[in-house]
């Protein structure tokens, strides 16, 4: 039987996004959109292309997958996001806020809003997620404390 007490901590399920505008091709051009404006930033831009290099259209698709896989719930991506941005060691807390900024943007430009609103509200959940395990890593037992 489901414990109440740890049940009303939970956030609710959330639903595969039903719009008519969204499917993996709106999803897609929003996507390729939005890493435009990322490789033209002048701080964000060299950091993609130092991890991407020249391989653009595949990660392209894996991002699309991985933005399918969280508005529409369809299971498309099957990667670890956290492992990879660890591996990142010139990224800083505020990349994030730039990140957030052009993905704001990028839904607020191409989505009605209600839809951008979504959107928006997971990329927010997606960095501090990804800030948290890139910044705010507790010491493992045994860590001598400073």
């Amino acid at each position: 039987m489901p414990d109440p007490a740890i049940d009303k901590d939970r956030p609710p399920e959330e639903k595969p996004m039903d719009h008519p505008l969204v499917d993996r091709a709106f999803i897609g051009s929003l996507v390729r959109d939005f890493y435009g404006r990322v490789r033209s930033d002048p701080r964000l831009g060299p950091i993609f292309a130092a991890a991407i290099r020249d391989d653009w259209e595949p990660h392209l698709e894996k991002m699309t997958d991985f933005w399918c896989a969280v508005i529409l719930k369809n299971g498309a991506y099957s990667g670890r996001p956290v492992p990879a941005h660890l591996k990142l060691k010139q990224v800083r807390e505020d990349d994030f806020d730039i990140w957030l900024g052009y993905f704001r943007q990028t839904a607020e430009s191409r989505c009605p809003p209600k839809v951008a609103a979504v959107f928006i509200e997971r990329a927010e959940r997606i960095a501090q997620s990804l800030k948290l395990a890139m910044f705010f890593r507790l010491e493992g037992p045994g860590a001598s404390a400073a």
